[in-house]
């Protein structure tokens, strides 16, 4: 199984997720720290937005429930997602906003 590096600039972090995890999963690598905010995890309370500074085609594209919420939240661009609705696919570097 291939694992992807991803890495959370904002606290400074990498972690290796299997291919097509979702990026909420570092919840349980990260030993309690609460490194991504956590919510609802259905994409419906914005806690855990993230920014991708880079690889933004190693996750799943955003549906439209997603773009629309985001959008309510005041952020804007492909860029932004919530980490709840994401699947890594490759190696990825983001910030944590929420």
């Amino acid at each position: 199984m291939a694992l992807h590096k991803l890495t959370v600039s904002s606290h400074g972090v990498d972690f290796e997720l299997p291919s097509n995890s979702p990026l909420t999963d570092i919840e349980w690598e990260a030993g309690g720290k609460n490194v991504i905010p956590l919510g609802c995890r259905v994409g419906a309370c914005g806690a855990c937005l993230i920014k991708v500074k880079k690889g933004l085609d190693a996750l799943n594209p955003r549906n439209d429930e997603e773009t629309a919420f985001i959008e309510l939240l005041g952020y804007s661009g492909a860029d932004y997602r919530l980490a709840c609705q994401c699947l890594i696919r490759g190696e990825l570097a983001i910030d944590v906003i929420g």
